[in-house]
């Protein structure tokens, strides 16, 4: 149980699934309840699907490529710091319609399995057997779709307005983690870690 734990303590912080369920929830509260758990059942599908992939050749599809885990967490935090932006400047979200395709990006990927999630992964590959690194995730995963499937009673708690209200604060943390993935890729790809 020892070797279990040291891998899914690691996972179930760098998953963070209490932070991700506001993100969801904003970014999903124009939506009714079953376009949510479209949205998040091909979240937790495509965060998955990406972990397996990267649990099994991730450093090896990265050399291919020619790709450092510094680009990824560049890209995957300009691609948040252009989400947060548009919604905190968009003046009214009525005019947007709900995009059910965030389930795969930005949800899946870089919320839910980003490059901290990813990096863990790939450390926790090289450390211990694959058995204890694959049961950590997958019930790292199940926690994750608990909590945001829990989202929507939280929804029902605070009421549209509160959640229009909270909206714009959860977009600024959202463009201050987007703004921390892009430090710590630049901070890794010059060196400076």
């Amino acid at each position: 149980m020892k070797t279990f734990f040291m891998c899914f303590i690691p996972l179930f912080v760098a998953l963070d699934s209490v932070g991700i369920m506001p993100l969801f929830l904003n970014m999903t509260q124009e939506m009714t309840d079953r376009e949510r758990r479209n949205v998040l059942n091909q979240s937790v599908l495509t965060a998955f699907i990406v972990s397996l992939l990267f649990l099994f050749a991730g450093q090896a599809i990265f050399q291919f490529l020619g790709i450092s885990m510094a680009d990824f967490q560049i890209a995957g935090g300009i691609l948040l710091l252009i989400i947060a932006v548009i919604d905190l400047v968009n003046p009214s979200k009525e005019e947007r319609k709900p995009n059910q395709n965030i389930g795969v990006v930005p949800i899946g990927i870089p919320l839910i399995m980003g490059p901290a999630a990813l990096t863990t992964l790939m450390v926790l590959a090289n450390q211990y057997h694959f058995k204890w690194v694959a049961s950590a995730l997958m019930i790292n995963l199940f926690i994750i779709t608990l909590a945001l499937y829990c989202s929507s009673f939280a929804k029902k708690i605070v009421g549209i307005n509160g959640m229009q209200a909270v909206s714009k604060i959860i977009s600024l943390f959202l463009a201050a983690i987007a703004v921390m993935f892009i430090r710590i890729g630049f901070q890794a790809a010059l060196g400076l870690r």
